[in-house]
């Protein structure tokens, strides 16, 4: 074989004869066969010639070898590399200026890398993917070369770390390839995808409402948890998680916990799921009625607080309320705070159970004996007592008589007389009163009290002496109303002035003549004392004055003679005297 120059069939000086042309063109062909295997950018096959130096000599069956830089093959595979072995190379170029080949271990190892990537995509299976780094929009994954994992391929719901998954090594699908531009798209999604299908499949065709199944905690919310039963996902509501008091789902379980549920609902059209966790333990109110009697005294921890009262658990799964107005004998309370917290252990009294409604009512100040037991013997009606005005409503003033015990006085036992639009005219909060108890009622819890009963009542003989039918009096204007003007005297008492006894011309209003404070003076036409009520009239005062006038006109004219003659008499004696000269 002739190496590294070019082939001179013949010699300059030879005689070509037709045998020797004949071998020359059969030579050339031969030659030219050979080369046109050997095509650029291509892989081929050569043979090892030599291991010395910095390069690895290579036959390729071409005019001339080729040397491959030794680094360019793995550590591993340089070591057992052998003079006369098979190694697939890259050709570049049949030949530089030299006349030497370029051959690359290095494009040979791409080149075949990206035809196994090929055949992967073609035959859509699957190929193993190691994460690399983390770039905008995914990672980078080496699947033999750099390809890419967009952040919507990488798992079936959004990763939050995406630096967690730097390291780890996964099964990925080709989903997108160009060779040209060197670009590789990578999922992982689609086979977490297929693989949830199968097995949802698999789960669908033997789930039953009623069954016993075992999954496992994918995802916590504020009101339930989703549980993966295989391949679909089941809601476990964080109502069914257990038959106590629940505050959040992560205080009994967290992500990756297997967990055995019920299945209470399966819809196979929309594919929904309800499961419940509490249903796989016994129910605390079977017996509750038997275990907590009404009457009991029981022990609890109070865990919530509302503004109508406090719950107090019993035990797991059995909560009582103890209202706010069970709370306490001693002291109005306006907040359960002010008296438990979260956390306390106290003691209550079962008032009521409700099975069905899974209700139980509870007594705290049933603990200590009712400060009403014998509030009629401390306070028989008429007698006299003292205490603090509490508080005012519209409808009247309450008064502490001692701690739990608090007594009404009615706005219509607050005065004899005086007719008010609010109890805070006579009373403030705070302020000590004497009272005469009037009524006690035990069951109700009621104590009636009167302001007014501390003395007599004027209407019996005092006012109907005072204010006698056919008396002038005189009071000041407290109230203008549709119907008629009030009129206050000295000893709170009113009296009214019809709108038909003002004497307020048709034309006129009654705003314009009267005004609040003024003194006005009125004449009694009637004395009611059933109803209270004085009824007053400046119409008859005026007639009563006119009257007079015109009594006292007569009486300086002497006796007076009304008849009409007398009248025509004088008048024509008068008329003669005027004509006298």
């Amino acid at each position: 074989m002739v190496k590294n120059k070019d082939i001179n069939l013949l010699e300059s000086d030879d005689v070509i004869s037709p045998e020797k042309t004949r071998e020359r063109l059969e030579q050339e062909a031969f030659y030219e066969g050979t080369f046109k295997n050997l095509k650029e950018g291509s892989v081929i096959e050569g043979t090892v010639l030599s291991l010395e130096g910095e390069g690895v000599l290579i036959d390729i069956g071409y005019k001339s070898e080729g040397v491959v830089p030794k680094k360019e093959f793995v550590p591993e595979e340089l070591a057992r590399l052998m003079v006369g072995d098979k190694v697939k190379i890259y050709l570049e170029e049949r030949e530089d200026m030299d006349g030497n080949l370029i051959l690359s271990r290095e494009k040979a190892d791409r080149m075949k890398i990206w035809m196994d990537i090929e055949e992967i995509y073609k035959q859509d299976t699957v190929v193993e993917g190691k994460v690399l780094s983390r770039i905008k929009g995914g990672m980078i994954v080496d699947i033999g070369v750099k390809a890419f994992l967009p952040g919507s391929q990488i798992d079936l719901r959004p990763v939050r770390d995406l630096d967690q998954l730097i390291g780890k090594t996964f099964p990925l699908k080709i989903i997108k390839m160009n060779q040209r531009r060197g670009n590789i798209v990578v999922s992982r999604r689609v086979l977490l995808e297929e693989s949830r299908n199968q097995r949802r499949q698999s789960t669908l065709s033997s789930l039953q409402e009623g069954q016993l199944v075992e999954g496992v905690v994918k995802n916590i919310t504020e009101y339930g948890v989703f549980v993966d039963l295989g391949g679909i996902d089941g809601l476990l509501h964080i109502t069914d998680m257990s038959w106590g008091r629940v505050g959040h789902p992560s205080e009994l379980c967290m992500v990756g916990d297997k967990l055995s549920v019920v299945i209470l609902k399966y819809d196979k059209e929309t594919g929904r799921v309800s499961l419940g966790r509490k249903q796989t333990m016994p129910d605390p109110w079977t017996h509750v009625e038997t275990k907590y009697p009404v009457g009991t005294k029981v022990n609890g921890k109070v865990v919530s607080l509302a503004d109508y009262g406090a719950f107090v658990e019993l035990e797991a799964g059995i909560e009582g309320l103890v209202h706010i107005s069970e709370m306490s004998w001693a002291h109005e309370v306006k907040h359960p705070s002010k008296l438990v917290s979260v956390g306390d252990q106290v003691g209550a009294v079962i008032l009521n159970v409700d099975r069905k409604g899974r209700k139980i009512s509870l007594g705290m100040k049933q603990i200590e004996p009712s400060p009403w037991s014998a509030v009629e013997q401390r306070y028989p009606p008429g007698a006299k007592i003292s205490g603090k005005v509490r508080s005012i409503t519209d409808f009247g003033v309450f008064v502490g008589l001692e701690e739990g015990i608090d007594g009404l006085i009615h706005i219509s036992d607050i005065s004899w007389t005086r007719h008010m639009k609010h109890p805070s005219e006579v009373f403030k909060k705070g302020q000590t009163i004497e009272a005469v108890v009037l009524k006690v009622d035990r069951e109700k819890e009621r104590i009636a009290l009167g302001y007014k009963q501390l003395s007599a009542d004027p209407w019996d003989q005092e006012i109907p002496k005072k204010y006698q039918l056919g008396a002038v009096v005189k009071g000041k204007v407290a109230k203008i109303t549709d119907f008629g003007v009030f009129l206050l005297f000295e000893e709170d008492v009113e009296g009214l002035i019809h709108m038909s006894e003002t004497g307020v011309d048709p034309g006129s209003r009654v705003e314009d003549v009267f005004h609040i404070g003024i003194s006005v003076d009125a004449k009694v036409i009637r004395v009611d004392t059933g109803e209270r009520k004085i009824a007053l009239s400046i119409l008859a005062l005026k007639q009563d004055s006119d009257k007079e006038a015109l009594e006292s006109f007569y009486s300086n004219q002497g006796s007076p003679d009304q008849s009409l003659g007398a009248v025509a008499n004088k008048t024509s004696i008068k008329a003669k005297r005027e004509t006298i000269p």
